[in-house]
């Protein structure tokens, strides 16, 4: 099963749970299956017509999904799949 972090700020969203393991042959699969495990996250993932927030950046080890297959980037047993939400702040 794939492993999947999930950040700091998302994780009262399950139960404290910092790595989820989920079988799923591509990352579409693993939000599917993590937004119905988790329903409270799915609002935080995933804008209202179904397509994941331009704010969420979704990594396959590495590589940003955007810059792979996006939610058909496929991911086997070994797969690290990284949730990380985009922080704002600093100076002005």
């Amino acid at each position: 099963m794939a492993t999947v972090i999930i950040p700091t700020p998302l994780r009262k969203f399950t139960n404290q749970t910092s790595r989820l393991q989920v079988e799923a042959g591509t990352v579409g699969e693993i939000i599917e299956k993590i937004t119905q495990d988790y329903p409270e996250l799915k609002k935080h993932l995933m804008d209202p017509q179904g397509s994941l927030r331009s704010f969420v950046n979704i990594f396959a080890g590495d590589e940003d999904i955007r810059d792979l297959q996006e939610g058909k980037t496929p991911v086997n047993p070994s797969s690290i799949i990284s949730i990380v939400p985009a922080i704002a702040g600093g100076t002005h």
